[in-house]
């Protein structure tokens, strides 16, 4: 009985103990799961200390810039967050030559002329007296040729409305009586800007032309009624050309045109 009672206390004590065992190992597996991740976190996201920064909105103004030691800067500066790049207004700007001198192979110094140029790049900076006449070169040339085929779609991009309708009566009175024009150029000899003008926002800009053209119109049998169809002659032509500055519309219409003697 004595032995039992001792085995009964020795199995039983055996058996606590081992369910402590086990109970204690699983506790401290757990708590040291816990260390390592609060230690992780800890690491990853650091602590507080009561200095932090709140936190940047990448979206909102700048009131200051940093300057660095060596910039020295002035206390009433004005400080902000825009970025100078070349050319802005801040930087050195390159001398402009005067008027007179910049298109002195267009107009003689102190001509009108000159002048009107100016008040046209006032309101349209990107304008080029050179490259307009060589645009306008084109232009009449190809008035000219449309006119003779009879290209009322062609002129209506390129002339006023007012001019427009003279172009057109004409080629409409030429159909009605048959005839049929040629217009051939041989050279555009001269092309010179004989007068600007700005008017409000309106620019006018005249071009008395020189050329040689070979001009025949025939009728419907094919005899010619006006003109000659070997003779190169020589046209004097003085063209108005006006635009709206600052417009969308990059094109010059032809508003007026005379020849001159």
């Amino acid at each position: 009985m004595k032995e039992r009672l001792i085995y009964n206390f020795v199995t039983g004590a055996s058996g606590q103990l081992s369910m402590q065992n086990s109970f204690d190992m699983t506790t401290l597996l757990f708590v040291a799961l816990a260390v390592f991740v609060a230690w992780k976190l800890r690491s990853v996201l650091g602590q507080k200390t009561g200095h932090e920064q709140p936190p940047t909105d990448p979206f909102a103004r700048r009131d200051n810039t940093s300057v660095r030691p060596d910039q020295a800067q002035p206390n009433d500066a004005k400080r902000d967050n825009v970025i100078r790049l070349p050319g802005a207004a801040n930087d050195p700007v390159a001398p402009v030559q005067p008027a007179a001198d910049r298109w002195k192979d267009i107009a003689p110094p102190d001509s009108p002329i000159i002048a009107g140029i100016e008040d046209v790049i006032r309101q349209e900076p990107s304008f080029d007296p050179r490259a307009f006449i060589g645009g306008a070169k084109a232009a009449y040339e190809t008035i000219v040729t449309a006119f003779a085929r009879g290209d009322r779609k062609t002129l209506k991009g390129l002339l006023a409305k007012e001019v427009y309708e003279g172009f057109e009566q004409a080629i409409t009175d030429r159909e009605k009586r048959g005839e049929k024009a040629e217009s051939t150029f041989v050279s555009i000899d001269k092309a010179d800007i004989a007068a600007v003008e700005v008017k409000g926002k309106t620019g006018q800009v005249t071009i008395a032309f020189v050329s040689q053209l070979i001009s025949v119109t025939r009728d419907a049998q094919g005899a010619v009624v006006d003109g000659s169809a070997e003779a190169v002659s020589e046209v004097n032509d003085i063209w108005t050309f006006s635009r709206q500055l600052g417009s969308r519309d990059p094109n010059w219409l032809l508003v007026a045109t005379e020849s001159a003697a």
